[in-house]
């Protein structure tokens, strides 16, 4: 499972962070940081989601109000948008 997060696309709302400790606060650019990613294209940055933090990355993908986070399988099939 892979988690993909869209840094242009956030708000600065934090509430992923507040469901998952990968998420730290950036407060100088008012937006979210993905510890431990990798970016791919210009503000996407990826990570793996280690098996005992699947649970709290996808609540971290739902509690985000403008769906800047995205999580999906080891097949490539989104799970949460």
């Amino acid at each position: 499972m892979h988690i993909e997060y869209d840094r242009d696309t956030c708000i600065g709302m934090f509430q992923c962070v507040a469901e998952w400790d990968a998420f730290e606060k950036d407060e100088d650019a008012g937006k979210a940081v993905l510890a431990d990613s990798e970016e791919r294209e210009e503000d996407l940055f990826v990570r793996e989601v280690p098996e005992d933090a699947e649970f709290d990355a996808k609540f971290a993908a739902r509690a985000c109000p403008v769906e800047a986070i995205a999580v999906y399988d080891d097949n490539g099939e989104q799970l949460i948008p």
